[in-house]
């Protein structure tokens, strides 16, 4: 396969500036990077780094002061606000560390949520891609359940069902450990690898924890607006085998 067209991401020299007050932030100067598909990257850095600048350059919630971002070929910088809305609903599945599910509303409803905006899609189909999405993170016999009755761990598993539920280019996961224990930490990011692993998805996955990162193929560091370290993980650590050598019983 032509590497040139396997690009997912492509970020040239982006930078992004805005004005608090009378002072002028510079929050990302000259960020670029590519992203090959089937990748599994974390991007780490602490805060006031320019992490969550990058993560909304990424998924299309903002666009850069200077620079060009291709995400899956497309230059983001000319779209108009329903373009990048349609692209962003097309191509990138999002996963936040806040679940963001709708309270009174089934895990299956949930998921459908994003294509319901997509009018070539009937109930039936909506309804049957939700439900694959659903097993793919081993949820199917909770179909019916409503956040209040899934753990923290269920929520976001839901939550990565309906990031994968209109088959995006990429998944844009956002401290998506952040609010959970370390076991059920470990389980997510298991999901996570057998995503990247066994269904071959593009997956960048911002954290500011190193053991998170360690289960990535790459880690991009930033520091002060830039990309201070890009690096292969040679030794990616299994979240299965790091799971399974927990003790049983844990006091959290």
């Amino acid at each position: 396969m032509d590497k040139q067209k396997n690009k997912i991401l492509e970020l040239q020299d982006i930078k992004r500036e805005f004005t608090v007050g009378s002072e002028l932030v510079r929050a990302l100067k000259g960020v670029s990077f590519e992203v090959v598909a089937g990748e599994f990257l974390t991007i780490m850095g602490s805060s006031g780094s320019g992490k969550t600048t990058l993560l909304n350059t990424l998924g299309c919630l903002d666009k850069p002061s200077e620079g060009k971002y291709l995400l899956d070929g497309v230059d983001v910088r000319n779209l108009s606000r329903n373009e990048l809305a349609r692209l962003r609903n097309h191509k990138i599945g999002f996963v936040f560390q806040a679940y963001n599910l709708l309270p009174r509303t089934s895990a299956l409803e949930n998921v459908e949520l994003p294509l319901l905006y997509n009018p070539e899609i009937s109930a039936k189909e909506r309804k049957e891609r939700a439900m694959r999405a659903l097993e793919a993170v081993n949820l199917a016999d909770r179909l019916d359940h409503t956040p209040n009755q899934l753990s923290g761990g269920q929520q976001q598993r839901v939550a990565i069902a309906r990031a994968l539920v209109n088959e995006p280019v990429m998944i844009l996961a956002d401290e998506a450990t952040g609010n959970l224990d370390s076991r059920t930490s470990y389980s997510i990011m298991a999901l996570m690898q057998d995503l990247n692993q066994q269904q071959g998805k593009t997956i960048v996955f911002v954290t500011h924890e190193p053991d998170i990162a360690a289960f990535s193929n790459r880690t991009i560091t930033l520091k002060d607006g830039k990309v201070i370290k890009d690096s292969i993980n040679e030794n990616r650590r299994s979240a299965k085998e790091v799971l399974a050598a927990l003790p049983t019983t844990e006091d959290y």
